[in-house]
């Protein structure tokens, strides 16, 4: 199996999709001739034409409603909104529309619809294009939320987002782009709703999204010289969460850290905590569930003080030791 970047996994599932469906059609500013503000549309609108690679002027909400409206007629639109602090401009088309039709219509209309937008702080681009709202999209009835951490869950969600009947939220943190993962060469799908062990350990679980997955992954290698054994969870996908195999690990290891970069107050890791303490499980931690989060304050473009803004992996170690005080890193 070849190693391509997280980029490269996104830009090849869209090429996929768009070969494999003629209903599949991409919109968003600056996807055709630039090839997206990030790259992960370069070369599909020489390919496709541009009917189906469209630039669209700059409004979300006009993106988000054709988009809307398109996939009611049975067309499956995937938009992209180069930074997804932009989503705020397309709520009312994608929470009060997108997300209410199936269900409005007594399930005679669906919305396939993609939504993927780059998320996340790390380029000092400021309070307006660094944010983490997927817990937003996550609080809304009728969205599925999907958070890929490596290139091959990226690629496999995202032909999963495609194909799925409901519209989806697709997050992926701008510094997970450059990574490298091992990816297949042919189109494939993972299961939306089906969490995955990224390492198995027996002293503590970490139930890390996003770009919390590879931070939590180095300080599990850091504190395995020290004897502690680290599970690493990945929800992969928010909405719908894979309550099983959050809850399996935690039973086997009785402790548990909870690490997302979006901000700690109201975040999606109160949901996950709220999950295990509601369990029969909470009677037998054997240490109070830790959870780390983005601090409650709009994200910096001074790119020291954005690193103090959210979690690293020295934060991860920190909470290790919190939890079991013995290990002297």
């Amino acid at each position: 199996m070849r190693s391509i970047t997280y980029l490269k996994a996104i830009n090849e599932a869209l090429d996929e999709a768009l070969a494999n469906d003629a209903c599949v059609f991409l919109l968003g500013e600056d996807i055709g001739v630039y090839g997206g503000g990030f790259g992960a549309t370069q070369g599909l609108q020489e390919k496709y034409g541009k009917l189906r690679v469209r630039d669209t002027p700059i409004s979300e909400s006009a993106i988000a409603g054709v988009a809307v409206g398109s996939a009611m007629t049975g067309m499956r639109p995937v938009i992209e909104l180069q930074f997804s602090d932009f989503i705020t401009v397309a709520m009312d088309q994608l929470v009060n529309q997108a997300a209410k039709i199936h269900y409005m219509y007594s399930g005679k209309a669906n919305v396939p619809l993609v939504m993927r937008t780059a998320a996340g702080s790390g380029t000092g681009a400021g309070a307006q294009h660094s944010q983490s709202l997927e817990n937003w999209t996550a609080h809304i009835p009728g969205l599925k939320v999907i958070q890929p951490s490596d290139a091959y869950d990226a690629k496999g969600l995202l032909h999963a987002a495609i194909k799925d009947n409901n519209p989806v939220m697709f997050y992926e943190h701008k510094l997970l782009y450059k990574t490298i993962g091992r990816v297949p060469e042919e189109s494939y799908s993972i299961p939306i709703g089906v969490a995955d062990i990224k390492r198995s350990g027996k002293d503590i679980t970490i139930i890390a999204t996003g770009i919390m997955v590879s931070k939590a992954l180095e300080a599990a290698e850091i504190v395995e010289k020290f004897g502690v054994s680290i599970e690493v969870i990945d929800p992969r996908t928010l909405v719908p969460l894979d309550h099983k195999t959050i809850l399996t690990s935690v039973k086997k290891t009785q402790r548990v850290i909870i690490a997302t970069e979006a901000v700690k107050s109201s975040g999606f890791g109160a949901e996950l905590a709220s999950i295990i303490a509601e369990s029969k499980l909470v009677m037998n931690l054997k240490a109070p569930i830790v959870r780390l989060g983005g601090e409650f304050v709009p994200m910096p473009a001074q790119k020291l003080l954005e690193t103090y803004a959210i979690p690293q992996v020295e934060s991860i170690v920190e909470a290790i030791k919190q939890i079991i005080p013995e290990v002297e890193v």
